[in-house]
């Protein structure tokens, strides 16, 4: 009876174990790329910034993902250890150009190590700081804040996609042009306009094939005037699709630009469920996020309702937590000199940089997770903040 239980649990160990491996076999680097990109594409960085994959052959199988904040060698050697060729970090491990692969820096030596070992490093930073559902609504979901908004929102460029398509053609150019991204309105997707008309064209030589009419006859093709709304980083994918789908082999078509106030863009502010004291709010973030000292302004005795933020060091955005309203402004890295600025306007505090910005881990699972839910997905156990309390 024991053998017998001893077989059956073996087998079920190696059904899982050969299903996962499938899986891995069917999925690369580059899947789970693009799916981070889906969720904060890279256009949305900052000009500084060095954000997407570092590291590594992109064609490569996936065997394992390892989620971190920073890339150091211990990180590096946690990935091997544990089966993953891809390590998902938010801040970029090469953040300015290299000039040699040498063993002078940990930078350097993760580099090479990573190369050696095989693993892939990708870093979403700015672009998902700056992303609607990005860092921006992870801390305020951490904070428990309502009625959430974006601090400082950026304004998108979109283009607005104008062609004419046979009316019998069109569920095939929604599926083309839907796939690559096209058609998309805040909440909403599927966007288009269509109305009708007729179109007329000759095909003027035998070396053309149209998909209706006659060579050298004028054809006139009742159409949809088709209009849909795509990012303008998406324009040479969605012109690839519209090219691909269309019937027509010189298909008309074109792109108007447009600018859109967004929902992504540069921390956030929102409002506690019940408004607190400025020292019992303070002890609610240093339990929220780990944090042994909050440095502060001196307390103004008011309640604390409203709050605003940006993870990471964002003190040059305190003219529009003042603007917001807000009562206490939540950032890191803040300067001796910066204090000051409050100017017993509005309560500042530094909730730690690393402190700030960990829970992102939460963010790349969930996006990673809806990719391939049923692969095991790490979450680094190194602490990689260079900062230590005494």
């Amino acid at each position: 009876m024991l053998m017998k239980k001893f077989c059956r649990c073996a087998e079920l160990f190696l059904f899982v174990y050969l299903w996962q491996r499938k899986i891995t076999q069917s999925m690369r680097i580059k899947e789970i790329c693009a799916e981070m990109e889906l969720m904060a594409p890279l256009s949305l960085q900052e000009d500084y910034d060095n954000a997407g994959l570092q590291v590594g052959d992109p064609e490569k199988e996936l065997t394992g993902v390892l989620l971190t904040l920073d890339v150091t060698t211990d990180v590096v050697k946690e990935a091997h250890a544990k089966n993953c060729n891809l390590i998902v970090a938010h801040h970029p491990l090469i953040f300015r150009g290299l000039k040699k692969i040498v063993p002078q820096s940990d930078v350097q030596r993760s580099v090479m190590l990573a190369l050696e070992l095989g693993i892939a490093i990708y870093a979403a930073h700015t672009n998902i700081d700056n992303a609607a559902n990005g860092m921006n609504a992870k801390i305020a979901q951490k904070l428990g804040l309502k009625n959430f908004r974006t601090l400082c929102p950026s304004y998108d460029k979109y283009l607005k996609l104008v062609t004419y398509v046979p009316k019998n053609k069109v569920e095939q150019l929604d599926k083309a042009l839907f796939d690559a991204g096209a058609g998309c309105i805040g909440n909403y997707d599927c966007c288009t306009y269509r109305s009708q008309g007729e179109g007329t064209f000759r095909a003027k030589s035998e070396e053309c094939h149209p998909y209706v009419g006659k060579v050298g006859a004028i054809h006139t093709e009742p159409e949809i005037r088709y209009e849909t709304v795509l990012p303008e980083y998406l324009r040479e994918k969605v012109t690839r699709a519209l090219l691909e789908a269309h019937p027509y082999e010189e298909p008309a078509y074109d792109f108007y630009s447009l600018t859109k106030t967004s929902a992504n863009g540069t921390g956030g502010v929102g409002d506690l469920a019940q408004e607190m004291t400025e020292a019992d709010f303070l002890n609610h973030v240093k339990d929220v996020f780990k944090i042994p000292v909050v440095r502060h302004t001196a307390f103004l005795n008011r309640k604390i309702k409203k709050v605003a933020f940006v993870g990471g060091a964002g003190i040059s955005f305190l003219h529009e937590a003042l603007a917001s309203k807000a009562d206490v402004f939540l950032t890191s890295d803040i300067k001796y000199h910066d204090f000051f600025l409050a100017e017993n306007k509005i309560l500042i505090a530094d909730f730690g940089h690393f402190e700030s910005e960990q829970y992102i881990k939460e963010t790349f699972f969930d996006i990673i997770r809806k990719k391939i839910p049923n692969f095991v997905i790490q979450i680094s156990e190194i602490n990689t903040n260079p900062i230590n309390y005494l």
